[in-house]
């Protein structure tokens, strides 16, 4: 049987627009880039606010039941991982954080167009081939 695996589209973004991202304020790289994900009901959640809201969330509802706790909370309290995962965006596409090939064939394709001309530093795609990804750090 063969895997069908899914995808996920990243993207790093220059400061001014990571802050206007952020902050839903103007900037003209903005407009451009929220009209293309709304051509596939996309959206974008930075990945330090994501962390963030992983870390709020684990303490709300126990610590010992979010197995990246440690991990996430080290990363968004050391200043060098932070100012990093501040320009770094993922792409959710109908709510979902991982997606069929097609879709994010299409959105990498539309949003490396506009890599270096409004604000996007580069576009990165994964997949969920653990194979392809690193494995979860040892709890402490």
């Amino acid at each position: 049987m063969t895997e069908t695996w899914q995808f996920q589209i990243r993207i790093t973004a220059m400061p001014e627009l990571a802050e206007a991202l952020r902050a839903c304020t103007p900037h003209e790289g903005r407009d451009l880039l929220e009209a293309v994900l709304r051509e596939r009901s996309a959206s974008l959640k930075c990945q330090y606010d994501a962390f963030a809201d992983y870390v709020a969330q684990a303490e709300r509802a126990g610590r010992d039941r979010y197995p990246l706790y440690q991990w996430t909370n080290d990363t968004i309290d050391n200043p060098e991982k932070k100012a990093k995962y501040l320009k770094s965006f993922t792409v959710y596409v109908r709510g979902a954080e991982v997606y069929d090939k097609e879709t994010a064939d299409w959105l990498h394709e539309r949003l490396s167009a506009l890599a270096g001309k409004v604000g996007i530093e580069a576009v990165s795609r994964f997949d969920t081939n653990p194979a392809n990804n690193p494995q979860p750090p040892a709890r402490k």
